[in-house]
């Protein structure tokens, strides 16, 4: 049977470490709760502040772990590829058993020792995750199937059939995530192709709209990519009312305008959630 407990590591160039199969057993996975950032501004002669708002800062999840080596010989060579498995100068992902479909993007918080006992080390470490939010594994255009190995439980989907690529001027998003996706800090692809004539997108659930002033071919590309935007690969950003589209949690209804003849239209993101 499955160990659920267990940890997961995948580093940016995609090699994926499964650390039960290295003899390192994950004993404890605790994610600290989001830690507010409040502001807020006093007023002479009032009483009490302005709240002014509130943000999440960087996240915290303690974990403890042992490893079992071979031998004594073999203890020492495992705790330097548990020190190499952690190296911090770059992130890397961390996914817990329980939660197969989700992943968080973290350095080891601070430094940490091995105790040993004879072949077994005890140690704990201290992630941060500088975005307070995990984020699924599969994005938008994966295939929506438990059987793919990239959706759970728990990450606000149901059986319906959803969407993310259309050839009509009106549809609808889902953003099964718990918050709101806001390219100017979260990632989100539109790629739009077709021809078009001042192409204007319009999400009416959030308000937003994005225009291009210019014109697009049959064969023309437009990608907006997080505050980015190209046309074959060439910035038109100065040709745009320099607006973005932002996508509420859950259905987002949206309108297009300025299209012309057959087009297509794709939406690329992750789900986030506190």
């Amino acid at each position: 049977m499955e160990r659920l407990l267990n940890l997961t590591i995948t580093k940016l160039n995609g090699t994926t470490y499964d650390l039960e199969s290295l003899g390192i057993t994950l004993k404890e996975f605790k994610p600290r709760s989001p830690s507010p950032i409040h502001s807020s501004e006093s007023i002479e002669g009032a009483q009490g502040e302005v709240d002014l708002g509130t943000v999440y800062g960087p996240r915290i999840i303690d974990c403890s772990f042992y490893m079992k080596a071979a031998d004594l010989t073999d203890f020492h060579l495992m705790r330097d590829e548990v020190f190499a498995l952690f190296d911090s100068r770059q992130a890397f992902y961390i996914t817990d058993g329980y939660n197969p479909g989700k992943r968080w993007f973290v350095k080891t918080n601070q430094e940490y020792s091995i105790d040993q006992n004879r072949i077994y080390g005890f140690f704990d470490i201290s992630f941060v995750s500088f975005k307070p939010f995990s984020e699924s594994i599969g994005t938008t255009l994966s295939p929506f199937t438990f059987d793919s190995d990239l959706w759970q439980i728990g990450e606000g989907l149901t059986d319906e059939d959803y969407k993310y690529s259309f050839k009509t001027n009106t549809f609808r998003i889902f953003n099964a995530g718990t918050e709101e996706i806001d390219p100017r800090e979260l990632p989100l692809i539109i790629t739009y192709k077709g021809a078009s004539n001042k192409l204007t997108i319009t999400n009416k659930t959030m308000g937003d709209v994005f225009t291009y002033n210019g014109t697009t071919s049959a064969t023309d590309v437009l990608s907006l990519n997080r505050v980015k935007v190209t046309k074959n690969n060439v910035s038109v950003f100065g040709q745009t009312n320099r607006k973005v589209i932002r996508l509420a949690p859950g259905w987002n209804d949206f309108n297009m305008t300025g299209t012309s003849g057959s087009f297509e239209i794709k939406f690329d993101f992750r789900f986030y959630y506190l």
